[in-house]
C-alpha cells in the first residue's frame, strides 16, 4: 500500500502557467479570484498523470506498506523516480515501530527504482507485522524539475478540465489524444502469458 504523506505545496502548481495556456486576461483586479479552480484542475490532470505513468511529478513525502518482500534481496517502488529513501522499519500489527532494517541501499532508476539488500538478505516481515519505507519520491521541488513533455501533459489536461467543468458525458471528459500521446512513452509495458 502507498500513502501519500505530504501533498504538493500550493506555491509548487503552476498556476500562473495555466493562466497564459488558457489565455486568460490579465491587469485586472480579480485576476486571482480562479486561482483556488485552476489549482484544483492542476492537482487533478497532475493525479491522472501519475496515476498512468506510475511517476511522482513534484517531490513529496511517501510511505509504502508491505506485508511480504518482493524477493529476499530486492524491493522495487511503485512509483519513479525515487529520490532517498529516509527509513526503513518493521512495524506491529498495531503499527508501533519494532525494530530498524539495516543493510540496504537505494538504486536509482527513472523506470523501476529498488531497495536493495547489502551482504545478507532482508529479514522476514513478521506475519502480524509489515515492513514501512519513507521515501521522497518525484523528479524535484519545482514544476520546472519535471520533464518537459510531462510538464505540457498537465497543462493540456489541466485546461481540459477546465473547459470541460460542466461537462458530465463520459465522452466529453475523457483524456484528449494530445495528453495520452505525451504519455506513451512513461507508460511500463505490462508482458504476461510467458511473453
Amino acid at each position: 500500500m502507498l500513502n501519500e504523506e505530504t501533498q504538493v505545496p500550493d506555491e509548487a502548481l503552476p498556476v500562473a502557467e495555466l493562466k497564459d495556456h488558457l489565455r486568460l486576461g490579465s491587469g485586472f483586479a480579480e485576476d486571482d479570484l480562479q486561482d483556488s479552480l485552476l489549482a484544483s484542475f492542476l492537482r487533478a490532470a497532475m493525479a491522472a498523470i501519475e496515476g498512468r505513468t506510475d511517476k511522482a511529478l513534484i517531490s513529496r513525502e511517501f510511505r509504502l506498506t508491505l506485508q511480504d518482500w518482493k524477493t529476499p534481496e530486492r524491493q522495487p517502488f511503485p512509483i519513479a523516480p525515487v529520490l532517498s529513501v529516509e527509513s526503513v522499519h518493521f512495524a506491529d500489527a498495531e503499527g508501533s515501530i519494532t525494530s530498524q532494517l539495516s543493510g540496504w541501499r537505494l538504486i536509482k532508476d527513472m523506470t523501476e527504482p529498488l531497495l536493495v539488500a547489502v551482504a545478507r538478505p532482508f529479514s522476514g516481515i513478521p506475519s502480524t507485522g509489515s515492513a514501512k519505507i519513507q521515501f521522497v519520491g518525484g523528479y524535484g521541488p519545482s514544476f520546472d524539475d519535471v520533464p518537459a513533455d510531462l510538464r505540457q501533459a498537465v497543462l493540456l489536461l489541466a485546461a481540459h478540465y477546465y473547459e470541460y467543468r460542466d461537462e458530465t458525458a463520459l465522452s466529453d471528459g475523457c483524456m484528449p489524444f494530445g495528453v495520452t500521446a505525451l504519455l506513451s512513452r512513461y507508460r511500463k509495458l505490462r508482458l504476461g502469458m510467458g511473453a
